[in-house]
This record gives C-alpha cells, sequence and structure tokens, in this order.
C-alpha cells in the first residue's frame, strides 16, 4: 500500500463546471453495516459496481475505480471473495484507487471511524449522547470509500448495531425490514433499513440514540396511510406539536399544489442540538437541527413558529424537488434548493400573511444577497467552478434561485407552470440532471422559449433598471423608458441584457389602479401588467390613460432587481397610502427612508443639524392608524430598513454613522407620534391565552414594534411598562421583545432583567442562546467586552454550532456599528474565533468569514485593519479550504 499526500498543495485547486465527466463505473446497490462506538466504529460496505461501457476511454479495459475518502482507517479492501493486498490498491488522503477490476463486481471494504471526535460534524458524529449523520455535500466519504457525488444514486441497506440501553433507537433511510439482538445477552441489538428510491450519498442518513418520539398519520390523496416520527430527547417530547402540525400541512399543500404524493410508509423528523445547517431533506429520515423542530409558547417566539413550519416545509419538498430529481453535480444546486425554496415561499405565504412573507424574504435578499452580489463571493446560481463546494450554500445559491423560479412562474402563470413542473417531474424521476434540464421541462409544456432567461443562471450580479416615464395629456398616453444594466463581477466584466419580468401598476388621483392597455392592444386589461425587459433599453406606452398617474413598478418584487426612478417624497407617501400591492406600499416607505437617512448621514458627518421631515412622519401616522391593514403588515411599514441594506446606499460605508442616524429617526418618530403609538400598544395588549392563528400574530407584532419605539424615548415610565410586559408576558414573543428593548436601553431593569432571563431558562439550550444573541446585538457601550466575557461562560460551546451563531456570529454580522469600531477590537476579536473554530468546524468558520468579504466598501482606516485580519488568517498553517477560498478571492 503507497500512502499519498494531497494536502502538500499550498493553495487547493477550483473545480470546475466544464470539466464534468460521468463516473466510468455505476454503483447500483450498498450494503452498509455499522457496529456503533463512539471511538471506534466499523463500517462493512458491499457495493454492487458495473463498468460504464461508453465512458471508458476506447481500447482501454482497465480504468481505475477511485473512490473518495477522507479521515478513515482502511481495515481490508475485498473483490468477489477475494481480499486485495496493498499492491493492489493505493490510498491517499483524498482517494481509494483500485487499479484493476472486473467489468461487473461485489467490492467489500472495511473502515473505521471515530465519531466522538468529529468535531466537524460532517459525516458520522456524536451529538448530545447519540449519533448522527450529516452527509450533503460531501460527508459521506468521512464514513466509508464512496463515489461521493450526487450523480451516483444506487438503493441501500443499512443494518445498524449498538449497545441497547445506550442506544435503544437505530433509524435510517427507507423503512424498517428487520430488527433483532446481537447476542444472547441482549447487550446489543440491530435493526435493518431498506430504501427502494435510488438516491446518491449525500441523502444517506443514519441516528441511534436515547430517543423520544410523538407519533401521527397522514392519509395521501391515493388513500395510503403514512405513519409520522418526530424523535427529540425526552425532556423535549412536550415541543413537537407544532412540528407535527407543520409536516401535515406541508404534505397536504404539497398534493393539492403540486400534485406530490408522499412515496415511503413512513416518515421520520429527528433533532439534533450540533447541526451545522438548518436541517437536512435525508430521504424518509431528516435531520433537524433543534431550533427548526423544538417548539412551546412559553419557549418559543411567533418567529420561531414560522420558522418550524416553514423549514419542516422546505425539508419534506425536497422528496420530490431533491430526492426523487436530484443534481448531477453540486454547480447545480440551485436545481433543488432554489425551486424548494420557492415552493417553501409559498407554502409559507398561504399558511400566513402573503403580503408580509413576501416583505420578509425580499428583506434578506436585499440585506444579504444584493450585498454578496456586489462582493469577490459574488457567483451566479449555477456557479461556474468552486473551492470548496460547503461555501456556495449561500443566499445568492437559495434565496436568489428561489427568485429566478419565481420569475418563471410569472412569466408562465400558475397553471402553465405548473404543468411544466408536472413534466419535469415525469420525465426526471429518479434521475440526477441540470438547471437546463429543469427549464426545458417548463419551455416543453408551455411552448415558451427561453433561451434569454437562461442567462439568469450563468450571469452573476444584481441588476438595475433605470426608468424614467412622460405622461401626454394630449393624446392620453404613458411612457416608459427602461434601461437595464448590471455591474461587473469576479470574471465577468460584460453582462447580457437579462430577460425581467417588470410588473407595473399606475395609480390615478384617488390611489385607485388604472386599467392598463399598452399601445396596441385591442382592449385594456387588470391594474398589474408583466412588462418582459429582454433588451438594453426598452419603451412601454400605455394608452387611454385618463390623467398623469402615480408609477407602481416591481410590484411583488417580480425580479431581483434594483429600481431607479426619481419620485418625489409626495409620491411615495401616496403609494405608501394608497398602493395596493402590499410589497410596493411598504417599499415605498423604505425607499423613502433610504433616501431620508442617506441624506442625514451626509448631515452628520458635516455637521449638519438633523431633521426629519413632518411628510415622513406623516405618511408613517398614516399607516400606523389604517385600519384596513392587517396589523402586521403595519408593524412593518412603520420600520426602518435595517443598517445593513442603508449601507448599500452609503459610500464609503460608516457604520457607526448609519446606527446613530438611524437610532436619530426612530428617536424623532417615537417623540412625534407618541401618544399614537403609546394608544396603540395598550389596545393591543391582551392578558388571554397564547394562541398561534394569524391574527394574534399579527396583534402581537404590532404591539411590540410600538413598545420598540417608545422605548427610544427613554422614559422611566415607559420602561418600567416594558420590564412589567417581560415580567409578566405569557409567551416568549412578548418576553423576548420587552428584554430586547431593555438589553438595549442603558437602565437598571436591562441587567436585572437578563439575570432573571438566564436563571429561568439556564437548563433549555435554544432559549438560551436567544440570550446570547440579544447580549451580542446590543447597541450599549462595552458589548465587546461582554461578549468576550460570555465566551467563558458556562452558557457557551465553541464546538456548537448554534451557540457559536448565537454569540460570534451575531456580534460579528448582526452588530455593525459594535463591530465594526474605528479602534478595530471587534476586528481582532472575530479573528481569533475564525481561527480556532476553523481547526474544529471549517463551515462555521467559513461563515463567520463572510463578514470580511465587503471590507474594501469601508473607509480608508477601516481598510487598513481589515488587511490585517485577512492577510492574518490566510497565513494560518492548515488553513482550510472552506476558509482560504472566501479569504484569498477578498484578498485578489
Amino acid at each position: 500500500m503507497v500512502q499519498q499526500s494531497d494536502s502538500q498543495q499550498t493553495a487547493p485547486q477550483a473545480v470546475n463546471l466544464v470539466d464534468y465527466k460521468p463516473t466510468p463505473y455505476q454503483i447500483d446497490s450498498v450494503e452498509l453495516n455499522f457496529d456503533l462506538y463512539e471511538v471506534s466504529t466499523t463500517i462493512k460496505s458491499t457495493l454492487s459496481i458495473r463498468r460504464h461501457k461508453d465512458q471508458c476511454s476506447a481500447g482501454k479495459t482497465n480504468v481505475p475505480l477511485e473512490l473518495h475518502g477522507e479521515d478513515l482507517v482502511l481495515k481490508s479492501v475485498i473483490i468477489d471473495g477475494n481480499a486485495l493486498t496493498t499492491d493492489d490498491y493505493t490510498v491517499s488522503d483524498k482517494m481509494l484507487t483500485i487499479n484493476v477490476v472486473p467489468d461487473n463486481f461485489l467490492l467489500q471494504i472495511e473502515t473505521e471511524i471515530n465519531p466522538a471526535s468529529n468535531t466537524s460534524l460532517n459525516g458520522l458524529y456524536t451529538s448530545g449522547g447519540n449519533f448522527c449523520t450529516q452527509c450533503e455535500a460531501e460527508g459521506f466519504r468521512r464514513i466509508t470509500y464512496m463515489y461521493d457525488r450526487p450523480d451516483v444514486m444506487a438503493r441501500y441497506t443499512t443494518t445498524i448495531s449498538a449497545e441497547k440501553a445506550k442506544y435503544p433507537v437505530l433509524l435510517s433511510n427507507g423503512n424498517l425490514v428487520a430488527s433483532g439482538y446481537v447476542d444472547t445477552e441482549k447487550t446489543r441489538h440491530w435493526a435493518t433499513w431498506q430504501d427502494p428510491h435510488p438516491k446518491p450519498t449525500y441523502l444517506f442518513a443514519l441516528v441511534a440514540g436515547d430517543l423520544s418520539q410523538i407519533e401521527d398519520q397522514f392519509v395521501t390523496q391515493s388513500g395510503r396511510e403514512v405513519t409520522l416520527h418526530i424523535y427529540v430527547q425526552s425532556h423535549n417530547i412536550d415541543k413537537c406539536d407544532h412540528a407535527m402540525l407543520s409536516l401535515k400541512k406541508a404534505m397536504k399543500w404539497d398534493e393539492q399544489v403540486y400534485g406530490r404524493e408522499y412515496d415511503l410508509d413512513v416518515y421520520m423528523i429527528v433533532a439534533v442540538d450540533d447541526f451545522n445547517m438548518g436541517a437536512m431533506e435525508n430521504k424518509g429520515l431528516n435531520v433537524f437541527n433543534s431550533k427548526y423542530v423544538l417548539a412551546k409558547p412559553n419557549t418559543a417566539t411567533d418567529s420561531d413558529y414560522e420558522s418550524i413550519e416553514g423549514v419542516i416545509g422546505h425539508e419534506y419538498f425536497h422528496n420530490w424537488s431533491g430526492n426523487r430529481v436530484t443534481c448531477r453535480d453540486w454547480f447545480q444546486l440551485s436545481l433543488k434548493e432554489g425551486f424548494t425554496v420557492f415552493r417553501d415561499q409559498e407554502f409559507s405565504a398561504d399558511m400566513s400573511s402573503r403580503g408580509v412573507k413576501r416583505i420578509q424574504d425580499v428583506n434578506i435578499l436585499r440585506a444579504h444577497q444584493f450585498r454578496e452580489d456586489a462582493s469577490p463571493m459574488a457567483h451566479p446560481i449555477r456557479p461556474e467552478s468552486y473551492v470548496e463546494i460547503n461555501n456556495f450554500y449561500t443566499v445568492t445559491v437559495y434565496n436568489k434561485g428561489a427568485e429566478v423560479v419565481r420569475m418563471l412562474h410569472h412569466l408562465l402563470g400558475a397553471e402553465k407552470f405548473r404543468k411544466g413542473t408536472d413534466l419535469y417531474f415525469e420525465r426526471h424521476d429518479g434521475q440526477a440532471v441540470t438547471t437546463d434540464d429543469f427549464v426545458k421541462a417548463l419551455e416543453d409544456a408551455s411552448g415558451e422559449d427561453f433561451s434569454l432567461f437562461r442567462l439568469w443562471y450563468r450571469q452573476a450580479g444584481t441588476p438595475e433598471l433605470q426608468i424614467s416615464r412622460h405622461y401626454d395629456a394630449a393624446t392620453k398616453t404613458y411612457s416608459l423608458h427602461v434601461e437595464q444594466s448590471c455591474p461587473p463581477t469576479p470574471g465577468q466584466a460584460h453582462k447580457n441584457p437579462f430577460q425581467i419580468p417588470l410588473a407595473v401598476g399606475l395609480l390615478d388621483k384617488s390611489g385607485n389602479d388604472i386599467a392598463l392597455q399598452l399601445s396596441g392592444e385591442e382592449k385594456p386589461g387588470s391594474g398589474t401588467r408583466v412588462l418582459q425587459m429582454t433588451e438594453s433599453s426598452q419603451d412601454f406606452v400605455f394608452v387611454n390613460v385618463p390623467e398623469e398617474p402615480v408609477p407602481s413598478l416591481l410590484r411583488g418584487f417580480s425580479a431581483p432587481v434594483k429600481v431607479n426612478i426619481a419620485l418625489s417624497d409626495q409620491e411615495r407617501c401616496f403609494l405608501m397610502a394608497h398602493d395596493s400591492d402590499d410589497f410596493n406600499r411598504w417599499d415605498a416607505g423604505q425607499q423613502f427612508a433610504v433616501k431620508l437617512i442617506v441624506q442625514l448621514v451626509d448631515d452628520y458627518h458635516n455637521d449638519r443639524e438633523l431633521v426629519v421631515p413632518d411628510d415622513f412622519i406623516g405618511a408613517l401616522q398614516k399607516n400606523l392608524q389604517n385600519v384596513s391593514l392587517d396589523k402586521s403588515l403595519i408593524a412593518q411599514a412603520i420600520n426602518l430598513p435595517s443598517e445593513s441594506y442603508i449601507s448599500e446606499f452609503v459610500n464609503p460605508i460608516d457604520p457607526v454613522a448609519i446606527h446613530q442616524v438611524r437610532r436619530f429617526v426612530r428617536e424623532s418618530i417615537a417623540k412625534k407620534l407618541s401618544d399614537v403609538l403609546s394608544a396603540t400598544y395598550l389596545s393591543l395588549s391582551d392578558d388571554s391565552a397564547y394562541t398561534i392563528d394569524q391574527a394574534s400574530i399579527n396583534r402581537r407584532a404590532l404591539k411590540n414594534t410600538c413598545l420598540g419605539y417608545l422605548m427610544e424615548l427613554n422614559d422611566n415610565s415607559i420602561i418600567e411598562r416594558c420590564y412589567q410586559q417581560f415580567v409578566s408576558g405569557n409567551n416568549m414573543t412578548d418576553v423576548m421583545a420587552a428584554l430586547c428593548a431593555l438589553a438595549n436601553t442603558e437602565c437598571q431593569q436591562g441587567e436585572q432583567a437578563l439575570q432573571q432571563f438566564y436563571q429561568q431558562w439556564k437548563n433549555d439550550a435554544l432559549v438560551v442562546d436567544k440570550w446570547l444573541a440579544l447580549q451580542a446585538s446590543s447597541r450599549l457601550p462595552g458589548t465587546l467586552k461582554k461578549v468576550k466575557a460570555l465566551t467563558q461562560h458556562e452558557a457557551f460551546s465553541i464546538t456548537n454550532p448554534n451557540k457559536v451563531r448565537a454569540l460570534i456570529g451575531a456580534f460579528g454580522h448582526g452588530n455593525p456599528a459594535q463591530f465594526h469600531d474605528a479602534s478595530g477590537v471587534g476586528y481582532a476579536f472575530l479573528t481569533d474565533y475564525i481561527i480556532k473554530l476553523d481547526a474544529l468546524n471549517p463551515q462555521i468558520s467559513a461563515r463567520l468569514t463572510t463578514v470580511y468579504t465587503t471590507w474594501r466598501k469601508y473607509d480608508v482606516r477601516r481598510q487598513d485593519l481589515l488587511r490585517l485580519q485577512l492577510e492574518k488568517i490566510i497565513t494560518t498553517p492548515d488553513l482550510s479550504r472552506d476558509v482560504y477560498e472566501i479569504i484569498s478571492k477578498s484578498l485578489s
């Protein structure tokens, strides 16, 4: 046996889409036998393999079999019953290579691993005394040698043996087919699971532990009964009901909207505390971060309840959009993730307030994805290359990918889109395919040509629309002149015009939608029209427009673009009051606020008096008192844009100035509207039992938004009222809203409340995460000092991703004014943890690192400080591929 090292190269090599080739061998079936021990687990695999004749070079009979593997102890290799010697194969730290193999054969491999030492949480590891796996994207290679890529799909049979007392529950994909005891003393037991559906390695799952379960049933539209299980640690068994209800809602919705029925006898969800992601859609056995399963009124907020419903839906919807039809290669990741995010967004919109859900989704896109598009890490939703695939589980691939699918839905309409997805699932069931295959199915089902639209998959960046308008009173025509452009991104200096669905409406002077008729059309249509941009510059002329209208552009955020149009403050106020499109009504206020705050930042820098105009506050007041709007929409409408979003409009970015100005605007609103805010808060206060219905969610959202504004007044009576809400609140939504306001106010009650909260909830890990995050994101002086102290607190663990995200992540990513303190101490703190974590869990370390990608957008002094941190990280010995890719691209 020859030992080689792949880690000697100093710069990790990129993987390129153009280099994709199918494997020379197909694996048809996989039998796995796990003998579980914490520090020494043995895995025996039996692979049924056949040669792909058409994939082998002409005249070449012996193509080596190359199987991925990392951090494995290889015990034996057997082909068709014959043990191989060390002369027959080569092992490197990335690959097992067998030089000569037959055309058809059985390959048996035995490996040994140490799950307890696996802090990367990829592959098989231990969490809270249980065994669990995470194999997406490339974790299976940490279990045994295998083609660890999504285009190799096989049928799996998995047998698990473990100590009965410690691990009474043994789970894997598919259906349970047999179980029993290993020994006559019955100290160890075994279970065999069989998955009838071919799947790639990334969908494999195993869980073993001392778990409790709740059970329910779902009857499919064809009459099949499916058993539903949710497994958790016993002390969390009373927090599973909402997750189960969400699962049943998702199953019904997918049948009704997409005609997709579940295909196994059992559907299982397992909640674990140590997990790098939100959840994982392993076939029939979803493994979830406990954050997205566990909820009851006194431990979970309304936002938690909504997130659980959305994530449960997302992972269930993957059963078809990801599992039954999967990705050919990881460049196609958005094929499953973009489509499934769109599906879960629509599911959540149908379960709640559609307008508010759309606002929430766009807020994520604008605050995070637009920033990614403008950074050195910018990439299309189908990237052309990567160094580490884990770095491309991004808001671009997920959220922008969902917007691309949404645009296709806009362009086709619901009926044609459904026909297209039906064809996609029928045509490609059981296959690993590409984004082109998805678009082709939509084309074939609808008769549309999306040749131009495919640029959305290949071009990075956020397109910008420059729009001018003209009304001709004599001819009663209204013209929109639209020009599109897209800034350069790494590797793409020039962009071709996109196909962009631009949803528009025109409002008359009474605020009503005008029926729209384009030049050349025989009759007018509805009040919202979807115009198609296909060129760099286009004109759209509406006829029979009786008066000069106010334009409502990009309704529903019909495309992930930026719109620039010269609207007056009065026109934005008009749209805030009258637009029939919930998103645009809200966005008119957001754009007014951005314009105002950017101007005030300039005033702040030049020592000019800061003044918030009355018309802006008046427009907010009208929304606050508009009884026709749902209360959650009002809460969104009176909230200011985030500091992160505002920073996109300030050059260079000054986080401290943005924070101070935004806070000044909030204080000004609170002073001017204190009576209305107080009256609204009191009218919405309700001591009745907590319910999760939409009306109650909306009421609490507006009530707590009003409380947040009132706390800006720093008034003792309001502070006491806030503290009483904290003390007497009968649900976590109200308690956390009060605690957050207190923790951001310099008052005795704030520290007192934080101490009380921890003492009450110190044994509930997820609630403690809220406590950590709240302190890390506090605007008060001395926050970094407190964060440093909390890293030594019993509540923090550097090996738990949720704790790291709650404390270190919340400070670096969620507290820009404190993190970007001009002294640079925040940068030094984060860098130290990035380096520490890189040796333990590169995925989590890399996530923290992304805050540095926009370092060139800050002032020169901050740039110098940030550059020092980047250089310190990249010179760290044995730096992971994950972190190296982000830092090297940021410095290039």
